[in-house]
């Protein structure tokens, strides 16, 4: 029996460990579908409620087998706060890319066309395709533990801080009345109420929705 050595591996090329590697988050949702869950479990807790939505409808919505939501989350807790999340994420992503959007059209934004494009993006993000995981957020907020609610309010203070320059400057131009972060908290609440009324088609534009906006909290400068 020969006493030598086995050869030892390259150090570009490391050892593998034994078993099936872990896939990163990008593989899971190439092999698994992990976006396509969060949709259908967005639609779902939003037209049944999280309480009436069980893990077996979303995977039967995703075209997935009964377990396949654990190889992503721990429970449906989990999922929630993902759906929470992810929303907050898009939102952010949109909102900046129509700010940009804006600014690339034309000469620096005046205040109140800033808000023009926050509010009106605020509204796709709330009305349009794929609209689903922010009334979510808006109405099973409580079904969210502590530590859950603080990375989902983390990404909203993000969001809104957005807001707070415009309507600082829309009130120094006297254009916004009153305290700016009470306005700020009315005005959010005045159009995320729109979703349990807007309905595509049949009322107003977002368009129209969004002047609607601007002449009920905004007036002339002075």
């Amino acid at each position: 029996m020969s006493d030598a050595l086995p050869p030892i591996p390259p150090a570009d090329e490391p050892r593998r460990a034994r078993g099936r590697p872990r896939k990163t988050a990008d593989e899971r949702d190439d092999g698994n579908r992990r976006q396509d869950l969060l949709r259908a479990a967005a639609r779902l807790f939003r037209q049944q409620g999280f309480a009436a939505t069980s893990t077996r409808d979303i995977a039967t919505a995703a075209g997935m087998r009964s377990g396949s939501p654990f190889y992503h989350f721990e429970n449906k807790e989990a999922l929630l706060a993902a759906v929470m999340l992810e929303g907050m994420q898009r939102a952010s992503s949109q909102q900046a890319d129509a700010m940009q959007a804006a600014a690339r059209h034309g000469q620096a934004l005046s205040a109140r066309d800033c808000l023009r494009v926050l509010v009106r993006n605020h509204l796709e993000v709330l009305l349009g395709a794929e609209s689903d995981f922010i009334p979510v957020m808006l109405y099973e907020w409580r079904s969210l533990s502590e530590p859950q609610r603080q990375a989902v309010n983390e990404l909203r203070r993000e969001y809104e801080a957005v807001w707070v320059p415009v309507l600082q400057a829309l009130h120094d131009r006297g254009e916004l009345s009153g305290d700016t972060s009470l306005a700020r908290l009315m005005l959010f609440g005045a159009l995320n109420w729109a979703v349990q009324w807007f309905e595509p088609g049949r009322r107003s534009s977002l368009d129209d929705l969004t002047e609607a906006a601007l002449q009920l909290f905004l007036k002339e400068a002075v």
